[in-house]
């Protein structure tokens, strides 16, 4: 955590410096996994520029849960985790930034665990603060004590220099070193769940919720965009959620060269599923998903009235540990989401099924993102180990939805068999 003394240190920059920390602020908050959000941006760049200005001290949840996401002054953060559950995301985001080989050798901010406080990270032999302090200190310890005045421009500039050269060198090699260890647990770590579908000849379809809501349709003048008009039509509507997690199963599939087709649930046939792999997206809103998890430990269940939307263990029906209550979730938008991941050889059809759907919206986009990223998946294959690396595999994910948007995925009950 970034201390009193550490945070002071940055009224001390230049001003060419605090421009620097503001372009590359803009550059990550410009990067997709903070452009699609309000509130990430908001939070970042409100704790960014109140440390340029000297203003760290008063960083504090509370602080942030009044000026960022508008509540009273003296709201419960106990019981409103709005402000540590935007930071743990933030946290996460930041990392998967960085971790992309293209933005290692640029400017990083850092939100550290258990602080509110950027701290700002210049590439290896640039000007950097904290290099500096670091160099003085290194200093010190050579002299035996207080670096006397004459020593200090000397045995500065030699260690300076020793410094620059192991600093370079080891800076190469955790570089190089660091970048091909993340590709090997990123290409690991994906390809241990997706290769069954990767590898096979058949295509792999995608079959994507839809819905039937729209008899007309708004269109704009070519010639003058403020003017539209409104024709009758009879529309097919994706949920923007779905195509979320369909855009980064679809990701995954190109970036190993795996061509893939898409269509809706409604002109799925079974005949489709006989051809190839499949994977589901959408839970409530897809007629094919529940079928297909209605023979499973974990599937999806709901009250007559569709008031309470649930995901039950077959093991324990009566447990009621993973339900979606409509009434709140439609009141507030802040609730917990509840969504199933699975891959398993259908019997029906004898094709792989994978399954990537959410009670509500926000759960289908946790387990979108769930298995599409590396540190996710790593849990996962660490949890199939353990249970013995059995081929078919369903896990019950949770995620926190504040003012509507999910936050990071959690595991809370895996089935192997």
């Amino acid at each position: 955590m970034l201390g009193e003394s550490e945070a002071s240190e940055y009224t001390l920059l230049t001003e060419s410096q605090k421009d620097a920390i503001r372009e590359q602020l803009n550059r990550l908050l410009a990067n997709p996994y903070f452009s699609h959000s309000k509130r990430f941006p908001a939070f970042l760049r409100f704790v960014t520029e109140h440390t340029l200005a000297g203003d760290a001290e008063n960083i504090k949840e509370r602080t942030l849960g009044v000026e960022i996401f508008g509540r009273d002054a003296n709201y419960d953060t106990a019981s409103d985790p709005i402000v540590r559950v935007t930071a743990a995301e933030i946290r996460k985001r930041v990392a998967q930034y960085y971790q992309d080989p293209a933005h290692t050798t640029e400017l990083r901010i850092t939100l550290p665990s258990g602080s509110y406080i950027p701290q700002f990270h210049w590439p290896k032999g640039t000007n950097d603060p904290v290099l500096k302090e670091l160099d003085l200190a290194a200093v010190e310890t050579l002299t035996g004590g207080e670096a006397t005045p004459e020593a200090k421009p000397v045995i500065a500039h030699r260690h300076s220099l020793l410094v620059l050269a192991l600093t370079c060198v080891v800076a190469g090699l955790l570089s190089v070193g660091g970048v091909l260890f993340w590709q090997a647990m990123h290409r690991s770590a994906l390809d241990y769940f997706w290769q069954p579908v990767l590898t096979t000849n058949d295509p792999v379809l995608l079959c994507i919720a839809d819905q039937l809501q729209y008899s007309s349709i708004v269109l704009r003048q070519a010639a003058d965009p403020t003017q539209r008009v409104s024709l009758n039509d009879k529309l097919t509507a994706i949920v923007m959620d779905d195509v979320f997690a369909t855009v980064k199963v679809a990701g995954v599939l190109q970036s190993r060269g795996r061509p893939y087709s898409l269509k809706s649930e409604g002109a799925t046939e079974l005949e489709d599923l006989r051809n190839g792999p499949t994977v589901f997206i959408g839970a409530f809103d897809n007629a094919w998903t529940l079928r297909l998890t209605n023979t499973l430990r974990y599937h999806f269940a709901n009250d007559q009235d569709m008031t309470k939307l649930s995901i039950v263990d077959s093991n324990a029906p009566s447990q009621t540990r993973w339900v979606v209550d409509r009434s709140v979730q439609m009141a507030t938008n802040n609730y917990r989401d509840y969504a199933i991941v699975a891959r398993f050889t259908d019997t029906n059809t004898g094709k792989l099924a994978v399954v990537v759907a959410g009670i509500g919206r926000g759960g289908t986009i946790a387990a979108g993102e769930f298995l599409t990223d590396a540190g996710d998946l790593a849990r996962l294959q660490r949890a199939a180990q353990e249970a013995g690396n059995k081929k078919n595999m369903e896990v019950v994910l949770s995620t926190q939805i504040i003012d509507g948007e999910p936050g990071s995925p959690k595991m809370e009950a895996a089935h192997f068999w």
